[in-house]
């Protein structure tokens, strides 16, 4: 596709029904660009992760519309949507989600053989250059249970990066890792905008990963604000209006 932005647009989710009804998105509109990594924050169930996947394709909205290439991702075939994020999304949860019998060179190799069908041994270069990128070469043969926590999850994003992805949707990436761990993820993840121009939305609720936000939003009880949350974080003065300042 040409147009590679990708745009919600009065974005409705509700679930239950009746007196049990909960409406988690309220009308959310934005539009996200490829080579930035935009940050949406908030507290605890006020729908971040539900709007992560509806604009990532795994969630029908109730109402509105989810618009990548000029396409709405809602008006396509259930076989159509899975082939949509088969080729352009790739996803890190809050779980590892690594399959434990395959090794860490597998878990990411997989992706390739079967899931791009990439011949052999162009999986393996690709494979063995991504895993040095992510400090994990030495730790090729290793199995899951064998990684700490730090290590798990970067494995997690390779798996989601060695496709190349032009959308990467990331839930929580920092939130089970202590901070030196935290911050490399981080900045694999700005690395891939930045480096890949790839559209990157993460969600949070930890001040410390400001920083490496180009754009950030504020999602309160469903509802989206182009501002910073109301929270004291020493040096982010120059977060303003939801940009990051160039100065």
């Amino acid at each position: 596709m040409e147009n590679c932005s990708l745009s919600g647009r009065r974005l409705v989710h509700t679930y239950g029904s009746g007196e049990n009804e909960t409406r988690a998105l309220r009308g959310v509109s934005l539009d996200l660009s490829p080579g930035k990594l935009t940050l949406i924050m908030g507290p605890s169930g006020c729908g971040k992760t539900t709007l992560l996947a509806v604009l990532s394709g795994l969630l029908r909205p109730t109402s509105g519309q989810v618009l990548f290439g000029g396409r709405d991702v809602y008006a396509l075939s259930a076989a159509e949507r899975r082939e949509f994020r088969r080729q352009h999304v790739g996803f890190i949860f809050q779980g590892y989600h690594l399959f434990p019998t395959l090794t860490v060179r597998e878990q990411l190799e997989m992706v390739l053989r079967w899931g791009e069908e990439v011949p052999a041994d162009e999986a393996v270069w690709r494979t063995r250059e991504l895993l040095e990128v992510l400090n994990l070469g030495r730790k090729a043969k290793l199995f899951p249970q064998e990684l700490s926590g730090g290590e798990q999850q970067r494995v997690a994003i390779g798996r989601a990066l060695i496709k190349k992805p032009d959308l990467f949707f990331a839930d929580e990436p920092t939130s089970a890792l202590d901070w030196d761990h935290g911050k490399q993820v981080m900045e694999i993840l700005a690395m891939a905008a930045h480096k890949e121009d790839a559209t990157v939305l993460v969600v949070a609720h930890d001040a410390r990963v400001m920083p490496f936000a180009d754009r950030i939003l504020y999602l309160d009880d469903g509802i989206l604000k182009n501002a910073k949350p109301p929270m004291e974080v020493s040096g982010e003065e120059s977060v303003v209006s939801g940009e990051r300042s160039e100065t």
